[in-house]
């Protein structure tokens, strides 16, 4: 179910009209879609976040289809989600709810268990109070205020608030021990590069391309949830680096989640150079890169130095293919960011990709000591192309064969 609250709307931009992202996320969590149901309304509902006829429509579906639950695209508060269930006779859960029923099914290490469960745990801790009005509508003894109701609230949210306080605590450890090992690999002075992108870009797929690793990649939303780093490496370069495959972002990312990912994200913050994965056959694909800007701002990532790897090349028609396996293009602010076009599933494009990597670690190796890099630095004209195709600069000290060198866009 999803409401288009127009473009004015408190909601505009996170209206997905197909609700095929919400099917997708559905089905990463074991569910069927079987009817999708679009309205539109001025602001949502105080009671029913939709109005009562649309809900009464949803109950007609659900009835006729034998529908075990009802999504809805956007969040919902506690009252209507309430509300909706006691009208529509089935359990109501929103996106929030649903990303997070797919994180805790796909968390595999200690970390990642912990980050959903914390996540789970204040989502949940917002909707007590209403879970137990049923409980509240009990009297107490002669005399007393209040029942077992409020009781049973109180101590489930005393069970709550300690568990948070438990699972945060061990949290900073699994940090600290994060910072340990991220501040040997900086001591050894490994260059850093951490994968980033929407969720479903082929992140993974790509990782597993580059380091031969067997991370687990699937087709679906949410396939990796836990940071995996391996070593990557660059024979032109003649060193190896650190490559980390994270957790992949979606719209409307809960900012709990966010938070409670933070050690896992920390990866992406920390890296020298973030390979933004780009699933080059989306139709959507340009809102999918503004939210991946978005979240990486988020975390305190959003000034390290980016490499574009449009992904899934093998999936467009010859006549969507890029005339140049790697160009340039200038993002917001005027500033030019390599663009290199691959297939992680037949391995196209990632020699490129790789001399893309020894580019722009030559290029910050030539900045002064103790100079932070900026995405500027990257994109100097010197790594730059020129119209030609080739590095501008004196032609006479860039030869075709030169890795050292920002590659040519064109052999």
């Amino acid at each position: 179910m999803g409401v288009d609250f127009g473009r004015s709307g408190h909601h505009a931009g996170a209206f997905d009209p197909t609700l095929d992202e919400l099917a997708l996320l559905a089905e990463s969590a074991g569910d069927t879609a079987v009817a999708r149901v679009v309205a539109r309304r001025q602001a949502p509902d105080a009671a029913l976040f939709v109005g009562s006829g649309k809900a009464d429509e949803i109950k007609l579906l659900v009835d006729a289809h034998q529908a075990h639950t009802v999504l809805f695209d956007q969040a919902i508060s506690p009252a209507q989600q309430r509300n909706l269930e006691r009208v529509l006779g089935v359990p109501v859960a929103d996106r929030t709810a649903l990303i997070l029923e797919i994180f805790a099914a796909r968390a595999k290490s200690h970390e990642g268990k912990l980050q959903v469960e914390l996540a789970r745990l204040q989502y949940l801790a917002t909707r007590l109070v209403r879970r137990w009005s049923h409980l509240e509508r009990q009297s107490g003894g002669i005399g007393m205020r209040g029942g077992p109701g409020e009781a049973q609230i109180e101590l489930d949210r005393r069970m709550i608030d300690e568990r948070i306080k438990t699972i945060k605590e061990r949290l900073k450890k699994v940090q600290r021990q994060r910072s340990t090992q991220r501040r040997a690999r900086s001591r050894n002075g490994v260059f850093k590069v951490s994968l980033v992108g929407y969720t479903n870009a082929g992140k993974s797929t790509l990782f597993n391309a580059l380091v031969k690793a067997r991370a687990y990649a699937a087709d679906q939303l949410f396939a990796t949830l836990d940071t995996t780093t391996r070593s990557l490496y660059l024979e032109a370069a003649g060193a190896s680096v650190s490559l980390s495959d994270t957790v992949g972002f979606i719209r409307d990312l809960p900012h709990k989640l966010v938070e409670a990912f933070q050690a896992t994200l920390q990866e992406a913050a920390d890296a020298d150079l973030l390979l933004h994965v780009v699933d080059a056959a989306s139709p959507v694909l340009d809102e999918q890169m503004v939210e991946v800007e978005r979240v990486l701002a988020e975390i305190g990532a959003g000034d390290i130095p980016q490499i574009l790897v449009y992904n899934k090349l093998d999936k467009l028609e010859d006549n969507q293919r890029p005339r140049s396996p790697q160009d340039w293009i200038e993002r917001d602010g005027g500033e030019r960011v390599s663009r290199v076009f691959v297939s992680a599933l037949t391995g196209e494009g990632l020699d490129v990709l790789r001399q893309q990597i020894v580019a722009a670690m030559s290029s910050m190796a030539e900045l002064p000591a103790g100079q932070d890099v900026t995405p500027a630095d990257l994109n100097s004209p010197a790594a730059a192309p020129d119209e030609q195709g080739l590095p501008s600069g004196d032609p006479s000290i860039w030869s075709e064969n030169d890795d050292s060198a920002a590659f040519p866009t064109q052999a």
